[in-house]
């Protein structure tokens, strides 16, 4: 068999044609090496008689490195046949776990000691979770975040949980032997298309924040907060108006330090976003390992091709968690627009929560990454005023990408008419041509 029918099999297949040419411990080479062994050996359906007989058969530059091998291991035939009958029986084990076994898909969560779980259960740690080896992460290129199809085996005495046998998708593919580039290889450009916003006629408030800065694929939106600013009000209607409309992103929520019977109300609200929620319940450092898993888990997405829209609330309290604001900037710095084909986007809508220690620590540490800014007024929403937006602190780069050359002119007539106004008189202004109007390209296209 040539070496590039073996390269376009399957890697269960390549494991069945070792197992026939007695290859010892198959299941362990990685994929470039376990072709190398096959082509080695010859015909995979006829394994030799003996390390000797394979030695011939190899290449006269590895049969020195062979024999050291051997004799290393010890020179008697009864010393060579034992180590063979094992790994036959070992062979044995594993083809009976397989016929056992259950096939499973998974989110990869990969723990600092090198192995990981492929949680089923969302990104949350669950009972039916399956135990994946640090060899097959290694072996298989795996990154956190990825989804993982494979067999899983029952768990052996002693054993919580099941094991994974084999990796047979990633991402919905078969398990490349080189991995493309990561996220972080790839190419951000500057965010150029739109994310369409199917607000209600009414919604003023998201109404009034599409118009001030308009949202687009790859953007990092700050949501400058105080407490009782109107923060969750925004972002739901917002969650809801991306997901209402057609073609709409993924969407993924990520709640840090939120209260239960919160998490519980946005997964009611907004049951078609992704709702991960690294609750109050949790220790800091599970809600630090839970955030990291979400936002891994959309930088898979976005490698893969989708437009995700990632929503924190807040990398104030996750910045709490890992107990330096700072630590903030990795997750939101995320946000981008991918420039290679068949690659997707990530945006991140984060807020901070300003006014307290804490919240000035995560806004100073992602300032200046931003390229969009909405600003809540904490004085009109406790005055009962919407939209509790500050036109005058809320805006978005490179506008002229966004909007074509009329609606452009239109918004910065918009901008001059509210530059000069009070907060509460600009937005009372704001709203009631919002409210005058069926939609927010008829408003632009009267000004």
């Amino acid at each position: 068999m040539s070496k590039a029918e073996l390269e376009s099999k399957h890697l269960a297949e390549l494991h069945a044609l070792a197992a026939k040419a007695g290859i010892p411990r198959y299941r362990m080479l990685p994929r470039e090496q376990l072709v190398e062994e096959l082509l080695v050996h010859g015909d995979a359906n006829s394994s030799p008689a003996t390390e000797e007989e394979a030695e011939e058969k190899a290449p006269a530059e590895e049969r020195p490195a062979r024999r050291r091998r051997r004799g290393r291991r010890g020179g008697g035939e009864r010393q060579r046949r034992e180590p063979a009958e094992d790994e036959g029986a070992r062979e044995e084990k594993a083809e009976a776990e397989e016929a056992e076994g259950e096939e499973v898909t998974g989110v990869l969560d990969v723990l600092p000691q090198g192995h990981g779980f492929a949680r089923l259960g969302g990104l949350e740690p669950g009972e039916e979770d399956v135990y994946v080896s640090a060899s097959q992460i290694r072996r298989c290129e795996l990154r956190p975040g990825d989804e993982v199809t494979g067999l899983a085996r029952p768990p052996r005495r002693g054993e919580r949980h099941r094991a994974l046998v084999r990796v047979e998708k990633v991402n919905g593919d078969e398990p490349a032997a080189d991995r493309e580039d990561s996220f972080d290889q790839l190419t951000p450009v500057p965010p150029s298309r739109r994310i369409p916003l199917h607000a209600e006629r009414d919604d003023v408030l998201v109404r009034a924040a599409d118009l001030l800065a308009p949202l687009a694929y790859g953007q990092r939106v700050l949501v400058l907060a105080a407490p009782r600013s109107g923060r969750t009000t925004l972002l739901r209607g917002l969650v809801q108006a991306i997901i209402a409309a057609p073609e709409a992103p993924s969407v993924v929520v990520l709640l840090v330090d939120e209260r239960p019977e919160e998490v519980t109300e946005w997964r009611r609200l907004v049951p078609d976003a992704e709702i991960a929620a690294a609750a109050a319940d949790l220790e800091p450092a599970d809600q630090v390992r839970h955030a990291e898993l979400a936002i891994a888990r959309a930088r898979r997405r976005a490698e893969a091709g989708e437009d995700v829209v990632f929503v924190v609330d807040s990398l104030t309290r996750l910045g709490v968690a890992h107990r330096d604001p700072a630590a903030v900037k990795p997750l939101f710095g995320s946000g981008r627009e991918l420039e290679e084909e068949g690659s997707g986007s990530l945006t991140v809508i984060a807020t901070v929560l300003t006014g307290t220690d804490d919240g000035d620590g995560a806004a100073e540490a992602v300032e200046t990454t931003e390229n969009s800014t909405l600003a809540l007024d904490p004085e009109l929403a406790a005055a009962g005023t919407v939209p509790a937006l500050d036109a005058a602190r809320s805006g978005v780069s490179r506008e002229e990408t966004l909007r074509d050359p009329d609606e452009l002119e239109a918004a910065r007539k918009l901008r001059e008419r509210l530059r000069d106004k009070s907060p509460a008189e600009a937005a009372e202004e704001l709203a009631g041509m919002i409210r005058g109007s069926e939609s927010n390209s008829e408003l632009l296209r009267s000004l």
